[in-house]
């Protein structure tokens, strides 16, 4: 089954000479359709890293990132940014919606700027918003809502427009135990739906509703396990 993500020997340095540090070192990590991939690891071990060249929001110092058979590397600022709004959807531990935008004007917006009509990408939007059940609050701003519908908008703007590609970076963090298994079950959903998912937690039980978890450490992938193993494994594995 061809990856929906491939990251074939990524290293990522920032800075140079004393202030030299080496994100990650020449990591191979692919997910697959259908797929969701927990990436573990202490602070500082390349999580946060790793994401950010998965969506194409920084560029790797060397190797190559693939997102459904397209070398971003092969595309200017234009083309990953299209590649971004198109194939892309990227959920943030602290929301990122606008405030002066409502939540469906919020889950709309990549498509406008994609070049998408307003009606048809409200339409959309509400689609996206029905799927993670908060369709009612299409028209009420973000701080008229929790944080937990909140975050629902933000996954209803990440998979709007059937995105490929789910990167989620500690979705749950920001939020109580109840409303971050609902957020997870979104995620599990959307991938089991066909979506590729890669998910930063710092939790056991989240890592539990992967497929697979990876673990970095300095930068470097020092195992991989299915998310069955006993947990005394996983936890003995998490640091922040």
């Amino acid at each position: 089954m061809n990856a929906v993500l491939h990251l074939a020997a990524v290293s990522r340095i920032h800075g140079e000479g004393a202030t030299e540090v080496h994100a990650l070192r020449s990591v191979t990590f692919r997910a697959h359709p259908g797929e969701l991939v927990a990436v573990m690891g202490p602070s500082g071990s390349g999580k946060s890293t790793l994401l950010t060249l998965a969506g194409g929001l920084d560029v790797p110092t060397s190797g190559s990132v693939w997102i459904e058979g397209t070398d971003l590397a092969s595309l200017d600022n234009a083309g990953r940014a299209r590649i971004r709004r198109t194939s892309v959807g990227y959920v943030f531990q602290d929301f990122n919606l606008i405030p002066a935008l409502t939540a469906a004007e919020n889950v709309a917006l990549p498509r406008e700027l994609d070049g998408e009509k307003g009606r048809v990408a409200r339409r959309l939007a509400l689609t996206a918003l029905e799927e993670v059940g908060i369709a009612d609050l299409a028209d009420r701003f973000p701080d008229e809502m929790s944080g937990g519908q909140q975050q629902r908008v933000a996954i209803a703007r990440a998979i709007v427009g059937d995105r490929r590609l789910i990167l989620a970076d500690e979705p749950t963090g920001a939020l109580d135990t109840d409303t971050g298994e609902e957020i997870l079950r979104l995620l599990r959903a959307r991938c089991d739906a066909g979506a590729a998912g890669v998910m930063v937690t710092h939790e056991a039980r989240h890592a539990a509703w992967a497929d697979r978890v990876v673990f970095l450490r300095d930068g470097v992938i020092v195992d991989e396990t299915g998310a069955d193993e006993p947990e005394g494994l996983l936890a003995g594995e998490v640091g922040r």
